[in-house]
């Protein structure tokens, strides 16, 4: 079994030299490229066929969720219609390992013929589709991960990096952020954690709340029911502190039999961090983060409690 794994261990360490390789076929080109869909007024399209085409329908992928409108046509698909989805504003990424793919030769004029530019990424920069491009992006490899040097492994890994190596350039030029990322996927885990508000989440019902005049042997009880691990010390409609239930036992350990004798607003730590009903749950993870604690208190406008937001609720 290991002699097999040596096999796999063979292939990774192909792919990624191959990988490194690509850095010094960087040129100029990479900086038009970007440039071009940059300033572009139209979408991107994104072709190539057989395993270039997969690699070229995730590139287009990644790149429209990333603030760059992008799609994936099939060349055979374009001679049977989609020609018609296409407008001089757009531009072309054609990918092609060879560069001399039939399909794709048959393509590019119909692209010329409507005044699309074109962005070669081959593995071969004197092929047909590199020199009817108007910037090129060489992604070649010395051979094959795949032992027999023929299945498309190192080639394709290399075109599917270049592809991402633009989506990322492209976000840095674009000052993209993870609140754009959200937009763009608002039914992912990450999308909900940087749209959904305090307000959403947080508990608004049967809040352990207590005055601040209470002995702290009275609390303990509205502690534990509240089952949110702290207490929120109010002298009427005003906030005036917070006790946690580790506080609760530093002070027992502290003061012992006086514990009993004490009030909330001798140990209260005054203060507590506040956040608005409409923060989002990403900052408010941030804040709790931050200051190396577990809750926030909700207040409106003026400043009156309306509810608790505490680690938990960050985990969406």
């Amino acid at each position: 079994m290991s002699c097999v794994r040596d096999y796999a261990v063979k292939c990774l360490k192909d792919e990624a030299a191959a990988l490194l390789n690509l850095i010094p076929l960087l040129t100029d080109d990479f900086d038009r490229a970007v440039e071009m869909i940059y300033h572009s007024r139209g979408r991107l399209i994104v072709t190539g066929v057989g395993k270039s085409g997969h690699i070229g329908a995730k590139i287009a992928a990644t790149l429209a969720s990333t603030g760059t409108p992008s799609f994936f046509v099939n060349p055979l698909d374009a001679y049977h219609g989609d020609l018609g989805m296409f407008t001089s504003d757009d531009i072309a990424l054609v990918i092609s390992n060879s560069g001399q793919t039939d399909e794709l030769l048959r393509f590019i004029p119909c692209l010329i013929d409507r005044h699309i530019p074109i962005i070669g990424m081959t593995g071969h920069p004197d092929s047909l589709v590199a020199r009817y491009s108007t910037c090129h992006l060489n992604t070649y490899v010395e051979r094959e991960a795949c032992p027999l040097n023929l299945a498309p492994t190192s080639s394709t890994t290399a075109a599917l990096a270049m592809g991402d190596a633009l989506a990322c350039a492209l976000m840095e030029v674009r000052h993209f952020r993870a609140q754009d990322f959200a937009r763009f996927h608002p039914g992912g885990s990450l999308g909900r954690r940087l749209l959904t508000r305090a307000r959403d989440v947080m508990r608004s019902d049967d809040l352990p709340v207590v005055a601040w005049d209470m002995k702290l042997g009275d609390a303990i009880i509205p502690m534990s029911e509240g089952k949110l691990g702290l207490l929120v010390a109010m002298e009427g409609d005003t906030i005036r502190g917070i006790i946690t239930d580790g506080d609760l036992r530093r002070i027992m350990q502290r003061w012992h039999a006086r514990f009993f004798d004490l009030k909330v607003k001798d140990v209260m730590t005054p203060n507590p961090k506040r956040i608005h009903p409409d923060m989002k749950i990403a900052e408010a993870e941030q804040l709790l983060n931050r200051y190396k604690i577990h809750s926030l208190l909700v207040v409106d406008d003026e400043e009156h409690l309306v509810g608790i937001v505490d680690n938990f609720s960050c985990m969406l």
